[in-house]
């Protein structure tokens, strides 16, 4: 366990934000970053993403069709990368993982591991290693946006995205982007635990309607 307490977010320090809004003052604010890195932080063991071929193809128990899907996104990872590379810009993740993997993670450590091979930076740690952390409520989902934003990313029940706080203050951003940079110094980088924990497992089993 690693004795890390992460910083406090109060959404009354924050703006609170639509879904719709988040996404595209996402969207601005990335498009203008310039030699900086982001951070974000996965805790939730289950999403109900919007968008994705692929995942659409899990959430229909169609695993084979989720993986060849994630085959066809090879250019858009390419291009991503290779625009990140213009900006002088790194986007790290810090994947906290449960074991035994629920289906949702599964995929995501899949879909994580051919985003690392385009050069995005990702790594994983333990739920129990982020324990002392979670000693009164899970990590929240967070993303450190070019060291000037902190979005706290908000969800339905389902795991659905429903809106964001938005964060500015520089002091709170900073305790946060050091906070995950932390873990992810601790953790195993996705290809090395993709290839010891998850590349054996047979297709999750998931209940569909």
């Amino acid at each position: 366990m690693l004795d890390l307490l992460a910083p406090l977010l109060r959404p009354d320090q924050g703006e609170r934000l639509t879904r719709d809004a988040y996404k595209r003052d996402f969207r601005e604010r990335d498009a203008r970053i310039l030699n900086a890195d982001s951070w974000k932080l996965e805790r939730r063991q289950h999403f109900e993403e919007q968008g994705s071929p692929s995942r659409d193809a899990l959430r229909r128990g169609e695993w084979q069709e989720a993986l060849r899907l994630l085959g066809d996104r090879r250019d858009d990872l390419l291009a991503t990368a290779r625009d990140d590379a213009r900006k002088g810009h790194h986007f790290h993740r810090v994947r906290v993982v449960e074991q035994p993997l629920t289906p949702y993670v599964q995929w995501e450590l899949h879909s994580h591991r051919q985003r690392a091979e385009y050069g995005e930076r990702i790594r994983v740690v333990s739920a129990e290693q982020v324990a002392a952390a979670e000693r009164e409520h899970l990590l929240p989902e967070v993303v450190v946006l070019g060291h000037d934003t902190l979005f706290q990313v908000l969800y339905s029940p389902s795991g659905a995205t429903v809106g964001a706080v938005r964060y500015t203050d520089r002091e709170l951003i900073d305790s946060w982007e050091s906070y995950i940079r932390k873990l992810y110094t601790a953790g195993d980088d996705v290809r090395e635990y993709f290839e010891r924990e998850v590349a054996h497992l047979p297709p999750p089993q998931i209940r569909t309607e």
